[in-house]
């Protein structure tokens, strides 16, 4: 059962996330052969689908691929303004991909 505070957040910090300009200057631009522009579209594509009533297994091994990839870029992103913009598409990722952990039980 998911809650609603989690719900709340991912709705806020997806809406902050399309109201926010994407990076100047990172249209194109790839970091460790992952290219941002695109990793963006595939991170809030899926985010927009869980918000829409949830991932298949397809949209779950793609998002955690996503998160793989947002760990790798972020620590070697040099502009403010895009680590912030891909700090907070990786929070909304991971919100959502820690609903799909399996439970131990």
């Amino acid at each position: 059962m998911r809650e609603r505070h989690h719900d709340d957040r991912l709705l806020r910090l997806h809406k902050e996330h399309r109201d926010a300009p994407y990076p100047a200057g990172f249209r194109g631009v790839d970091i460790e052969g992952v290219e941002l522009i695109l990793l963006d579209a595939d991170a809030d594509a899926l985010v927009q689908r869980e918000l829409e009533g949830g991932l298949d297994h397809e949209g779950i091994a793609v998002l955690w691929a996503c998160v793989a990839d947002l760990e790798k870029i972020l620590p070697l992103i040099g502009d403010n303004y895009c680590a912030s913009y891909y700090t907070r598409l990786r929070t909304m990722a991971g919100i959502v991909a820690a609903r799909y952990i399996p439970s131990a039980f």
